[in-house]
Protein backbone atom coordinates (compact mmCIF):
# COMPACT_ATOMS: atom_id res chain seq x y z
CA UNK A 1 0.00 0.00 0.00
CA UNK A 2 1.20 3.50 -0.81
CA UNK A 3 2.37 5.69 2.04
CA UNK A 4 -0.33 8.31 2.54
CA UNK A 5 0.62 11.98 2.48
CA UNK A 6 -0.77 15.42 1.74
CA UNK A 7 0.92 18.42 0.14
CA UNK A 8 -0.35 21.96 0.53
CA UNK A 9 0.96 24.80 -1.64
CA UNK A 10 0.59 28.43 -0.62
CA UNK A 11 1.08 30.44 -3.81
CA UNK A 12 1.63 34.10 -2.97
CA UNK A 13 2.02 37.23 -5.07
CA UNK A 14 3.30 40.32 -3.31
CA UNK A 15 1.66 42.90 -5.59
CA UNK A 16 4.16 43.16 -8.46
CA UNK A 17 1.83 42.14 -11.32
CA UNK A 18 1.01 45.00 -13.73
CA UNK A 19 -2.24 43.32 -14.89
CA UNK A 20 -4.72 40.79 -13.56
CA UNK A 21 -2.90 37.48 -14.10
CA UNK A 22 -4.27 33.94 -14.13
CA UNK A 23 -2.31 30.89 -12.98
CA UNK A 24 -3.42 27.44 -14.10
CA UNK A 25 -2.27 24.18 -12.47
CA UNK A 26 -2.47 20.72 -14.05
CA UNK A 27 -0.90 17.30 -13.49
CA UNK A 28 1.31 15.84 -16.22
CA UNK A 29 0.78 12.23 -17.40
CA UNK A 30 3.90 10.08 -17.80
CA UNK A 31 2.85 8.66 -21.18
CA UNK A 32 0.09 8.83 -23.78
CA UNK A 33 -0.24 12.61 -23.60
CA UNK A 34 -2.98 13.93 -25.94
CA UNK A 35 -3.29 10.49 -27.54
CA UNK A 36 -5.47 8.61 -25.08
CA UNK A 37 -4.55 10.40 -21.85
CA UNK A 38 -5.53 14.01 -21.23
CA UNK A 39 -4.68 16.31 -18.34
CA UNK A 40 -7.49 18.10 -16.58
CA UNK A 41 -7.24 21.74 -15.56
CA UNK A 42 -6.99 21.15 -11.82
CA UNK A 43 -6.94 24.63 -10.33
CA UNK A 44 -7.22 28.18 -11.69
CA UNK A 45 -6.51 31.33 -9.71
CA UNK A 46 -6.42 34.98 -10.80
CA UNK A 47 -4.22 37.51 -9.05
CA UNK A 48 -5.21 41.19 -9.11
CA UNK A 49 -2.97 43.81 -10.68
CA UNK A 50 -0.65 45.60 -8.25
CA UNK A 51 -2.32 43.99 -5.21
CA UNK A 52 -1.08 41.14 -3.01
CA UNK A 53 -2.91 37.84 -3.36
CA UNK A 54 -2.74 34.15 -2.56
CA UNK A 55 -3.92 30.80 -3.88
CA UNK A 56 -3.97 27.69 -1.67
CA UNK A 57 -4.18 24.15 -3.08
CA UNK A 58 -3.93 20.74 -1.40
CA UNK A 59 -3.10 17.35 -2.90
CA UNK A 60 -3.70 14.03 -1.13
CA UNK A 61 -2.18 10.86 -2.57
CA UNK A 62 -5.20 8.62 -1.93
CA UNK A 63 -5.86 7.94 -5.61
CA UNK A 64 -9.11 6.81 -7.20
CA UNK A 65 -10.46 5.69 -10.54
CA UNK A 66 -13.74 7.30 -11.56
CA UNK A 67 -16.39 7.08 -14.22
CA UNK A 68 -16.49 10.82 -15.02
CA UNK A 69 -19.47 12.93 -15.99
CA UNK A 70 -18.44 15.28 -18.80
CA UNK A 71 -20.38 18.33 -19.98
CA UNK A 72 -19.11 20.61 -22.77
CA UNK A 73 -15.55 19.38 -22.33
CA UNK A 74 -15.51 19.83 -18.55
CA UNK A 75 -15.58 17.12 -15.90
CA UNK A 76 -18.49 18.21 -13.74
CA UNK A 77 -18.62 15.18 -11.41
CA UNK A 78 -18.45 11.39 -11.54
CA UNK A 79 -21.14 8.74 -11.35
CA UNK A 80 -19.00 6.35 -9.31
CA UNK A 81 -15.45 5.95 -8.07
CA UNK A 82 -13.09 3.49 -6.39
CA UNK A 83 -10.14 4.37 -4.18
CA UNK A 84 -7.05 2.51 -5.36
CA UNK A 85 -3.38 2.26 -4.47
CA UNK A 86 -0.34 1.58 -6.64
CA UNK A 87 -0.12 -2.15 -7.37
CA UNK A 88 -3.90 -2.66 -7.33
CA UNK A 89 -6.54 -3.16 -10.01
CA UNK A 90 -10.29 -2.67 -10.28
CA UNK A 91 -13.05 -3.15 -12.88
CA UNK A 92 -15.78 -0.80 -14.08
CA UNK A 93 -19.16 -2.51 -14.60
CA UNK A 94 -22.58 -1.42 -15.90
CA UNK A 95 -25.74 -3.27 -14.90
CA UNK A 96 -28.96 -3.79 -16.89
CA UNK A 97 -30.30 -0.45 -15.64
CA UNK A 98 -27.28 1.42 -17.00
CA UNK A 99 -25.86 2.05 -13.52
CA UNK A 100 -22.07 2.11 -13.19
CA UNK A 101 -19.98 0.70 -10.34
CA UNK A 102 -16.46 -0.50 -9.64
CA UNK A 103 -16.03 -3.96 -8.10
CA UNK A 104 -13.51 -3.10 -5.38
CA UNK A 105 -9.76 -3.67 -5.66
CA UNK A 106 -7.45 -6.67 -5.88
CA UNK A 107 -3.74 -7.26 -6.37
CA UNK A 108 -2.50 -5.92 -9.68
CA UNK A 109 0.90 -5.09 -11.18
CA UNK A 110 3.70 -3.50 -9.16
CA UNK A 111 4.07 0.20 -9.89
CA UNK A 112 0.78 0.54 -11.77
CA UNK A 113 -2.87 1.44 -11.22
CA UNK A 114 -5.14 -0.71 -13.40
CA UNK A 115 -8.83 -0.36 -14.25
CA UNK A 116 -10.62 -2.72 -16.65
CA UNK A 117 -13.72 -1.96 -18.70
CA UNK A 118 -16.40 -4.64 -18.29
CA UNK A 119 -19.35 -2.48 -19.37
CA UNK A 120 -19.90 -4.06 -22.78
CA UNK A 121 -19.22 -0.86 -24.72
CA UNK A 122 -16.66 1.94 -25.12
CA UNK A 123 -16.13 3.88 -21.92
CA UNK A 124 -14.29 6.81 -20.39
CA UNK A 125 -12.54 6.92 -17.02
CA UNK A 126 -10.40 9.30 -15.05
CA UNK A 127 -7.90 9.24 -12.22
CA UNK A 128 -8.32 11.58 -9.31
CA UNK A 129 -7.57 11.79 -5.63
CA UNK A 130 -9.64 11.89 -2.49
CA UNK A 131 -10.21 15.34 -1.02
CA UNK A 132 -12.88 14.52 1.58
CA UNK A 133 -13.66 10.92 2.62
CA UNK A 134 -16.93 9.76 1.08
CA UNK A 135 -17.06 12.61 -1.44
CA UNK A 136 -16.25 12.47 -5.20
CA UNK A 137 -12.52 12.70 -5.95
CA UNK A 138 -10.83 15.66 -7.57
CA UNK A 139 -10.20 14.35 -11.11
CA UNK A 140 -6.87 15.15 -12.77
CA UNK A 141 -6.27 12.76 -15.73
CA UNK A 142 -8.90 11.70 -18.27
CA UNK A 143 -8.97 8.60 -20.52
CA UNK A 144 -11.39 8.01 -23.40
CA UNK A 145 -12.18 5.38 -26.04
CA UNK A 146 -11.62 2.48 -23.63
CA UNK A 147 -12.94 -0.63 -25.38
CA UNK A 148 -14.79 -3.49 -23.72
CA UNK A 149 -12.25 -5.79 -22.08
CA UNK A 150 -9.48 -3.19 -22.28
CA UNK A 151 -7.48 -1.84 -19.36
CA UNK A 152 -6.35 1.60 -18.32
CA UNK A 153 -2.86 0.92 -16.96
CA UNK A 154 -1.27 3.96 -15.42
CA UNK A 155 1.91 4.96 -13.65
CA UNK A 156 0.90 8.05 -11.73
CA UNK A 157 3.44 10.53 -10.39
CA UNK A 158 2.02 13.74 -8.86
CA UNK A 159 3.96 15.91 -11.32
CA UNK A 160 2.30 19.31 -11.12
CA UNK A 161 2.91 22.12 -13.62
CA UNK A 162 1.97 25.80 -13.48
CA UNK A 163 1.10 27.96 -16.49
CA UNK A 164 0.28 31.64 -16.85
CA UNK A 165 -2.84 31.49 -19.03
CA UNK A 166 -6.49 32.51 -18.88
CA UNK A 167 -7.60 30.21 -21.72
CA UNK A 168 -8.87 27.33 -19.58
CA UNK A 169 -11.61 26.70 -17.04
CA UNK A 170 -11.18 24.67 -13.89
CA UNK A 171 -12.01 20.96 -14.57
CA UNK A 172 -11.65 21.45 -18.36
CA UNK A 173 -10.17 18.47 -20.22
CA UNK A 174 -7.03 19.64 -22.02
CA UNK A 175 -7.32 18.04 -25.45
CA UNK A 176 -4.25 19.69 -26.98
CA UNK A 177 -0.92 21.20 -26.10
CA UNK A 178 -1.08 24.23 -23.82
CA UNK A 179 -0.07 27.24 -25.88
CA UNK A 180 2.25 28.72 -23.30
CA UNK A 181 5.33 27.23 -21.59
CA UNK A 182 5.06 26.12 -17.99
CA UNK A 183 6.85 28.27 -15.44
CA UNK A 184 7.19 25.53 -12.83
CA UNK A 185 7.02 21.73 -12.63
CA UNK A 186 7.48 19.65 -9.49
CA UNK A 187 6.88 16.13 -8.21
CA UNK A 188 4.75 16.89 -5.16
CA UNK A 189 6.01 13.77 -3.40
CA UNK A 190 9.42 15.44 -3.13
CA UNK A 191 8.09 18.54 -1.36
CA UNK A 192 7.51 19.15 2.32
CA UNK A 193 3.98 18.81 3.68
CA UNK A 194 3.55 22.58 3.29
CA UNK A 195 5.40 24.75 0.76
CA UNK A 196 5.14 28.49 0.12
CA UNK A 197 5.81 29.63 -3.44
CA UNK A 198 6.25 33.22 -4.58
CA UNK A 199 4.56 34.03 -7.89
CA UNK A 200 6.19 37.07 -9.50
CA UNK A 201 6.96 38.87 -12.76
CA UNK A 202 10.40 40.19 -13.63
CA UNK A 203 10.01 43.87 -14.56
CA UNK A 204 13.04 43.85 -16.89
CA UNK A 205 12.27 40.66 -18.87
CA UNK A 206 8.51 40.30 -18.40
CA UNK A 207 8.99 36.66 -17.43
CA UNK A 208 6.93 35.01 -14.71
CA UNK A 209 8.36 32.72 -12.05
CA UNK A 210 7.17 30.51 -9.22
CA UNK A 211 9.85 29.91 -6.59
CA UNK A 212 10.01 28.46 -3.08
CA UNK A 213 10.12 31.29 -0.60
CA UNK A 214 13.57 30.33 0.69
CA UNK A 215 15.08 30.93 -2.78
CA UNK A 216 13.47 34.33 -3.46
Amino acid sequence: MSTQFTRTLYIVNQGDLPDDTTLMLSFEPIEGLYRDTYPVCWRVGTFAAEKPGAMIVTYKNQLAYTRPQVLNGNIVSCSTWQNINVGQKTTLNKNSNGVYSFDGVSAGQDGYLIAANNCGDIQEMSIGFETTPGMPPSQVLYFDNIGQGSNVTTQFTPLLSAYVTSQYQQTEILRGEIQTPNIWTQDLAKLKETTTLIFSRNKATGQYSLKPVEFV
